[in-house]
């Protein structure tokens, strides 16, 4: 097992490779822009149809009032993710090109938008069909946000742009700078319409999802959800986020298939699509990827090894909430060849149970979305209606991933147990020098301007457990210094305002990337591994110390 865990290690340049890809972080970085849309829109869905459930049901004046929110933000999520989609993309060419020269973002957006409305919208008199403006459009809007900003790349790099005296006003010159590339995207898309709607007969977006409904269909089949979950816990496992991977591929498929369910339902009908943000969030990644909630309980509670008792503990509340990055650099479970066959098969198992429930018991499948920080247990109850057979379905998935787990959790404990010594010193643990100050006068000088730090993962929940630390330390010495979590993606448009960037370790990969973002600014930015990163989480005087080292 060992010698095969060193082999796909050797590998893991290949798949940092596959998630750097700019147009998967388009997509990802669309999505993450874009969740505030879809958690507000939920929270009418909640209010508007979970009373039905204890048979009280709103006036359809009510339910109008209450979907109008919902179908006024949800309801228009292609049109909105065809314009973060192509920012995002935008922003990745740019860092390739001279600062002299960028290409327009906002310009950008308003095209995607034109691009949009252009080939996945049907017209209707007086307007728009709104039928592909929301999830039915998502494939839409992926194509229209990598396409616009390749237009604008080509023409800015080649310099085809209306140049204006200098005397002009910076603003106005942008204006006609954009003239040409937002013309040229919009001449394209219009006359792609006309001719795919002439030969075709239908609009894009509705042939598009025609097309790929077998992948669709294949995706909800016991084979493509082991495949899908499967390669999620396997490029987690390599120390990799597996999401930032396989959720671009995804994404359209879950969204679309939470609004078919919830269409079903309101009819009174099964709804018996299986793949959905519901079902990554609380069945098969319970406890976050690898189903990491009863490993956790389980080293809390079970272990005879202090060290797996005090990771345990430490990490159970965060890991309930799906932050389970203390429990995999903790123990760890990522490149662990003991942990390998448990953390792929037990989100594989736990999926392929709530298929059944769906498929054979009938249990609906997820009809809303929640936040994927929800509880594990409460998230699945919730987001499947408050069926009955969800709270059946919580108790087996708990018994099976114990099962699963049990042999290779014993054979841990006992492996740490031996090798622990009277320190109760916790393994990963890295030693980090201890903040004196001398080396803070020696960062600061006589200059006692605020100091800022940044720390990014993927989701911003993560960061958020070492900022805190770091302004904790902070604090207790006295020290004007403020730090802050963000999602990677989010910090683009900020990197000026702070003096060190720190990426968790699921994101390392980003470093070069961001190495070239903070270049022209006095902004330094560092990565951590994975047992260094717990370690600096769990002390603040380490944690702030890690930061004036690096700032030094």
């Amino acid at each position: 097992m060992k010698r095969i865990v060193a082999s796909i290690e050797k590998m893991k340049p290949a798949f940092e490779k596959i998630s750097n890809n700019p147009y998967l972080r388009a997509i990802r970085d669309g999505f993450i822009t874009l969740i505030p849309v879809i958690l507000f829109s939920s929270i009418f869905l909640l209010v508007a149809y979970v009373p039905n459930i204890f048979q009280f049901f709103w006036s359809s004046e009510i339910e109008g009032i209450l979907m109008k929110a919902y179908n006024g933000s949800m309801g228009i999520l292609g049109l909105l993710m065809s314009a973060t989609v192509a920012k995002s993309l935008t922003e990745n060419f740019n860092t390739k090109l001279p600062k002299t020269n960028q290409i327009n973002s906002t310009s950008t957006m308003v095209a995607a938008i034109i691009g949009f409305i252009l080939i996945g919208v049907d017209a209707v008199e007086g307007g728009f069909a709104s039928g592909y403006m929301g999830t039915k459009g998502l494939l839409t809007a992926f194509l229209v946000g990598f396409i616009v900003p390749n237009i604008y790349n080509f023409c800015v790099k080649n310099n085809i742009t209306v140049k204006m005296p200098e005397e002009v006003p910076g603003n106005i010159s942008q204006t006609f700078k954009d003239l040409i590339p937002i013309t040229l995207s919009t001449v394209f898309f219009w006359l792609f319409d006309l001719g795919f709607r002439n030969v075709v007969n239908v609009g894009f977006s509705e042939k598009i999802i025609e097309l790929f409904q077998p992948i669709f269909t294949a995706a909800d089949g016991y084979l493509g959800l082991a495949l899908i979950f499967g390669a999620m816990a396997f490029f987690w496992f390599v120390g990799i986020h597996g999401p930032s991977i396989v959720e671009p591929a995804i994404s359209a498929i879950a969204l679309a298939n939470v609004s078919a369910n919830l269409t079903a339902y309101q009819a009174g009908s099964h709804a018996d699509k299986i793949l959905s943000q519901g079902v990554q969030y609380f069945v098969a990644t319970l406890g976050g990827t690898g189903a990491t909630l009863v490993i956790t309980l389980m080293f809390a509670f079970l272990a005879k090894s202090k060290q797996l008792k005090t990771i345990g503990r430490a990490s159970s509340v965060p890991v309930l909430f799906g932050v389970n990055e203390p429990i995999l650099f903790g123990a760890p479970l990522v490149l662990n060849p003991l942990f390998f066959i448990p953390f792929i098969l037990a989100p594989i198992a736990n999926v392929w149970l709530f298929k059944f429930f769906v498929d054979v018991l009938g249990m609906n499948g997820f009809i809303y979305n929640l936040p994927w920080t929800t509880p594990g247990p409460l998230g699945l109850v919730m987001g499947t209606g408050f069926a009955v057979l969800s709270i059946v379905l919580m108790l087996v998935i708990l018994v099976v991933d114990f099962i699963i787990y049990f042999p290779f959790f014993k054979a841990y404990d006992n492996e740490l147990l031996a090798k622990e010594t009277e320190t109760d010193a916790a393994a990963g643990e890295t030693l980090v020098e201890t903040l004196t100050e001398a080396n803070i006068a020696e960062v600061l000088g006589d200059n006692s301007e605020l100091v800022n730090v940044l720390v990014l993962c993927a989701n911003g929940a993560t960061s958020s457990m070492l900022a805190n630390a770091i302004k904790k330390g902070a604090k207790e010495k006295g020290i004007n210094l403020d730090s802050t979590a963000m999602a990677y993606g989010q910090h683009k448009d900020v990197i000026h305002e702070f003096d060190l960037i720190v990426l968790a370790p699921q994101m390392a990969s980003m470093l070069s990337d961001l190495l070239q973002d903070a270049k022209q600014y006095q902004t330094k930015a560092v990565s951590t591994t994975g047992a260094e990163y717990v370690s600096l989480a769990r002390n603040p005087e380490q944690a702030l110390a890690f930061v004036f080292d690096n700032i030094k």
